[in-house]
């Protein structure tokens, strides 16, 4: 059976030139992939990509004796992302899936089994089937600056099938091995630096980028004509127990046993410690087809479409001609989250920035973060200073509004509170120009409120910003009742400039992810007050979150997490849980339930002795707290849906996937709940039909 075609299948094309170089009695044969766009749009491998890199292949073979090596390299700033993920969705069957990673072992397999010796020249991000072409080769250099090294298949619901389990561990042994394929990418997909894949030992060379080429093909003609020799370490009687258990571990923490790819990641790294490459092929193979008819992959393929797709056309975004011009930004506010705005406004928009706050020391302090961020940017090679220092200049701070006067976008970021929030707007808008956006960044009140009593309460919007602002993707852009369009399409062009993903969000309490966030904790916290431990209530809900739901308490802050669970509970009821116990722990000034002094998560001593469940205690099993807890966030996605706060599910799948850091392989939140069941058996009804976030029946 041959493999099938991917419909509408963006090519990478494999371009063939012969280059003399002295001294290695023939040509080089380089193979330059380039699927035809610019670095935006990575080279990837569909199967018409990889029969073109086959037909390359075999050109150069006829063209022998004339060629001495073989090297492939990529387009500028990329040499390959891995397979074509459009087009996996289009796999209907088991075997086609076999198929296609057959047709991936088969074609790489060619530089690996080649007469004359094969070099990847990496000029850039390489990733997956990219990563899994350069181990292939015989030999590998990569360029300093190259960016996004890894293997992202167990973060996306798969492993990586050709060749990548069996080519990496004897490689650089089963520790990094274990490190890159499992432990990163279920670490919300970490990278690798061109550094650490160098000191791993996955690279033979570490090159500058100036030149990239033509050094790579002057190191490799040493290596042909051999003054210049490879020594690699050999990991045959290393330890693979330790790093295979730790990686179970580690699987077990952030999934709970809920994905396979993980386990069967592990499985292979483990085999390749003994079996022979075929059979080490053949097992990558039969892996990947059980995964790809897996509704984890199909999940994932449906969060991959959210973030690169949806997130760009954001539902209910009025046409952006409408969109106002930003040349000045104010923030009023000088505290941690505003000095965060600050420096994301000057950095993305490098308009003037202007700060505002009620005395000197805290604008200093706001200030002098800000260009104290741009300081250690610049030490990291990440800004020159003719930038830093331009950048410096565009952020000032005032303790007087009128520095607003010419500015056309206003953000406030003060304390959480309506009246305080009221009281800025009103003195903003004395010094402002009808014109000018006022936003708020708000994580649960109201904006209607906010601007009720505003001269032109028309021109506000709520921006509300995830923390850590630069890192966090998601930005909330909440239409009040009087907004208008104008506004509101200023709000969705900022966002995307600032290089966020918008979702389009009705004024309601908490919005969208704070609000499904609030139901969440809430009813952990529920389940822990009535007489659950902490450890089970933490374990039971791994790879649902990122991370247990009291160490996230820690991140977020107890005084946070109750302001917004008072919040809920005012304008909810009870289905949003406050726990006494919480308010305990903020009355003591507790920054986070657990202390850390042993490496592992212990229940303050103080917080234990003051701690309250109740009596007699309830007591569930891990799988009893997961139901309760996935059966309380069918409710209440179910509600926001038929509030209308957002347009569809998968507004709600993508708020959690950017903004809380839900598991791409479960596809956010609501495909979870269809897979489960528990989306028809709390609400009648599934939120997507089958086959959207699922295997097709």
């Amino acid at each position: 059976m041959s493999a099938p075609e991917f419909t509408d299948e963006v090519v990478t094309k494999a371009l063939v030139r012969y280059i003399d170089v002295p001294g290695v009695g023939g040509e080089f044969a380089v193979i330059t992939l380039d699927n035809g766009f610019d670095h935006t749009r990575p080279n990837t491998f569909g199967p018409a990509g990889l029969a073109a890199l086959d037909a390359a292949v075999t050109e150069i073979e006829a063209h022998a004796p004339k060629v001495a090596a073989i090297a492939v390299t990529g387009k500028p700033f990329i040499f390959a992302v891995g397979a074509d993920i459009s087009g996996v969705g289009l796999l209907a069957t088991r075997e086609q899936g076999l198929e296609m990673g057959r047709l991936g072992h088969r074609v790489f397999a060619r530089f690996k089994n080649s007469d004359v010796p094969t070099f990847a020249f990496v000029n850039g991000a390489v990733m997956g089937g990219g990563l899994e072409l350069a181990l292939h080769c015989h030999y590998r250099t990569l360029a300093r600056k190259a960016a996004a090294i890894a293997f992202p298949e167990v973060f996306l619901g798969l492993v990586p099938a050709w060749g990548g389990t069996q080519l990496l561990p004897p490689l650089i042994g089963p520790d990094g091995a274990v490190q890159v394929i499992v432990e990163n990418a279920l670490n919300t997909n970490k990278m690798l630096s061109p550094k650490q894949a160098a000191d791993l030992g996955v690279t033979d060379a570490l090159l500058d980028d100036a030149d990239f080429l033509a050094q790579s093909l002057a190191w490799a003609a040493g290596v042909v004509n051999g003054t210049t020799s490879v020594e690699r370490p050999s990991h045959a009687d290393d330890d693979w127990d330790a790093p295979l258990s730790r990686g179970k571990a580690f699987a077990d923490a952030k999934t709970s046993g809920q994905a396979p790819a993980a386990y069967r990641a592990l499985d292979l790294i483990a085999l390749s410690r003994a079996a022979d490459f075929a059979a080490g092929t053949a097992a990558e193979d039969q892996a990947l087809a059980d995964l790809l008819m897996g509704d984890e992959l199909r999940g994932s393929l449906y969060a991959f479409d959210l973030v690169n797709r949806r997130a760009k056309r954001p539902a209910g975004a009025p046409d952006k001609s409408l969109a106002r011009t930003i040349t000045k930004v104010g923030v009023v506010g000088a505290g941690l989250m505003a000095s965060q705005l600050a420096l994301l406004f000057a950095r993305k928009l490098q308009v003037p920035v202007v700060m505002t706050d009620l005395d000197q020391d805290r604008l200093d302090k706001g200030v002098g973060y800000v260009h104290n961020e741009l300081d250690q940017l610049l030490a990291k090679g990440r800004l020159n200073r003719d930038k830093a220092n331009r950048l410096k200049a565009l952020v000032t701070g005032s303790l007087t509004k009128d520095a607003f006067a010419d500015a056309d976008l206003v953000i406030e970021a003060v304390f959480e509170e309506i009246k305080v929030k009221k009281a800025v707007f009103a003195e903003v808008e004395e010094y402002v120009s009808p014109e000018a956006i006022l936003a708020t960044n708000t994580s649960s009140l109201s904006i209607t409120d906010m601007a009720a009593d505003l001269e032109h309460p028309e021109r506000v919007v709520g921006l509300h910003f995830f923390n850590p602002v630069a890192v966090m993707p998601l930005l909330e852009v909440i239409h009040a009742e009087q907004t208008d369009d104008a506004t509101l399409a200023t709000g969705f062009a900022v966002g995307k400039a600032l290089g966020k993903t918008t979702i389009g969000v009705k004024d309601s309490p908490s919005f969208v992810a704070n609000r499904l966030l609030g139901r969440f904790m809430g009813e952990i916290s529920r389940i822990v007050d009535e007489g659950t431990p902490m450890e089970v209530a933490d374990g039971s809900v791994a790879g649902i979150a990122p991370m247990p739901p009291f160490v996230l308490l820690g991140l977020v802050g107890p005084a946070i997490a109750l302001h917004n669970s008072e919040t809920l509970h005012d304008a909810y009821g009870d289905r949003f849980y406050v726990s006494e116990n919480l308010r305990r722990i903020v009355a003591a000034k507790k920054a986070a339930v657990y202390t850390w002094d042993t490496g592992q998560p212990v229940l303050d001593p103080e917080i234990a002795a003051f701690f309250d469940v109740a009596e007699p205690p309830v007591v569930l099993t891990a799988g009893e707290v997961r139901e309760r807890v996935l059966s309380a966030l069918a409710e209440e996605a179910r509600l926001i849906l038929d509030e209308g706060v957002v347009s569809a599910a998968q507004d709600l799948d993508l708020a959690m996937i950017t903004g809380a850091g839900f598991s791409f392989w479960n596809g956010g939140i609501t495909p979870l709940l269809d897979r489960t069941g528990l989306a028809e058996k709390v609400n009648g009804a599934r939120f997507l039909e089958p086959g959207i976030a699922s295997v097709p029946a």
